[in-house]
């Protein structure tokens, strides 16, 4: 049974009087962007978002996330000693492609690879904990590609952990031809971001050091400047301020062009950026800037629902045997959205009442309990341009009861029936006698 109620009914006064006229969207210069609130997922702006590209190194986000994955089901420890092969020893002395020079006569643990993968980009250093955690890369790769499905995304193809050209691989690539590279979308990709905050917000810590030095206290040692060069202190994050900038990842090849996945959060709001294929490394900082400033500037959350809220004409549910023929019912939690400033976005919403709990004649039945949670109250943007991430276009908060119903007695329930059926013979007869005089 689902009641439908009117929008200027239980959202009356929500979004205020006034607003400057909404801003126009930025033109970003890349091949394609896009531009997320990063909790509920909703789309504040896009370009080409389905255009399938090279993500390059944006690829270490689906490793990051599959390593914070196998921690937090204890497969794998922080401390783990991981063996360097020889392959990847060879590889990693390349610093062109973005290396820590790594031995193979030494182990290093989980913790200081990751690290060098999330703050420096290292590629060997990601390699080798795709080795320590699947046995190979290439069972490693099928773990990237099935996330990727669990996750939802639609237009991807991963050949290898790190982002790299296969070419680059020496002949020893896991998966794909010698010359291709992993592919995603801008929509895969921030898909992708939005599943690393959600589920392992921890990843922010690391992806927001600015500096580090690898082994620090050795001869090894190497300093591992952040290629997010937004982050404070660092050479674009005065030329392109973007206010709290902690995230995520950089991705540069020849096929790639500059790419960047970046997140900042202001206040209660983050938001999620990328921008594909720019022309080149300040581009991507430049376009990331505006998107992330065009966001905070001219978004920000509202509450839509407000708990108990109610619908005038369509509040109350009626209930079978119990001490009161009929129940209210209202929101029972508060509901916020990403809402344009200079906009009245209005919200559709309609009751949805939990079947299980309903008489075929769409009745509720005693007893009820004070906050009993009966449906749900279902909202939906109208005129939404972009949708959510996730796909999702609708959101809902309980619809509860805002009184208890107590069972009625056997007596009240017996009067009841008997006044049913006299009323029923009264009904039939008052009609027999009007048939008399038609």
């Amino acid at each position: 049974m689902i009641l439908t109620m009117a929008f200027v009914l239980l959202l009356a006064g929500t979004f205020g009087t006034s607003h400057a006229e909404a801003a126009e969207a930025p033109d970003i210069n890349a091949k394609a962007a896009i531009l997320v609130d990063a909790e509920s997922g909703k789309i504040l702006y896009q370009k080409d978002p389905d255009l399938t590209l090279a993500p390059a190194s944006m690829t270490k986000m689906m490793t990051e996330y599959l390593i914070l994955e196998q921690i937090h089901e204890k497969k794998i420890n922080w401390d783990d000693q991981v063996s360097i092969s020889e392959n990847i020893h060879i590889l990693s002395q390349n610093r062109s492609l973005s290396n820590v020079p790594l031995r193979s006569d030494a182990q290093y643990s989980v913790k200081e690879l990751y690290e060098a993968m999330a703050i420096y980009s290292a590629n060997a250093a990601t390699m080798a904990l795709a080795e320590h955690v699947a046995g190979t890369e290439t069972k490693f790769v099928e773990m990237m590609n099935a996330k990727a499905k669990e996750m939802g995304m639609k237009e991807y193809r991963f050949v290898n952990s790190s982002g790299l050209n296969n070419k680059d691989l020496r002949g020893n690539h896991p998966a794909g031809e010698p010359n291709e590279e992993n592919m995603m979308s801008a929509r895969s990709t921030a898909l992708l971001a939005y599943h690393l905050i959600k589920d392992y917000p921890e990843v922010l810590d690391t992806a927001s050091i600015p500096v580090k030095n690898f082994r620090d206290g050795t001869d090894d040692k190497i300093v591992m400047k952040n290629w997010n060069w937004l982050l404070p202190s660092l050479v674009y994050s005065n030329k392109y301020p973007v206010k709290g900038i902690d995230g995520l990842k950089t991705g540069s090849t020849d096929l790639a062009g500059y790419a960047f996945t970046g997140t900042a959060k202001q206040g209660d709001m983050r938001l999620i950026s990328v921008v594909m294929k720019t022309d080149s490394y300040e581009a991507r900082f430049e376009e990331t800037s505006k998107l992330l400033n065009y966001g905070f500037d001219n978004f920000e959350a509202k509450t839509i629902i407000t708990k108990g809220d109610q619908v005038e004409k369509d509040s109350t549910i009626p209930v079978v045997k119990g001490k009161e023929k009929q129940v209210e019912v209202a929101a029972g939690a508060s509901f916020n959205a990403i809402v344009q400033n200079g906009t009245e976005e209005a919200y559709k919403a309609s009751y949805k009442l939990n079947d299980k709990l309903l008489t075929e004649d769409g009745e509720l039945t005693a007893p009820l309990k004070e906050g009993e949670e009966v449906g749900q109250v279902m909202l939906k943007a109208t005129g939404e341009e972009f949708g959510y991430i996730t796909g999702e276009q609708s959101s809902s908060v309980p619809l509860v009861t805002t009184d208890s119903v107590e069972k009625a007695g056997w007596f009240t329930l017996t009067m009841r029936a008997i006044g049913g059926f006299f009323s029923s013979i009264w009904s039939s007869a008052a009609g027999a006698v009007k048939g008399l005089f038609s």
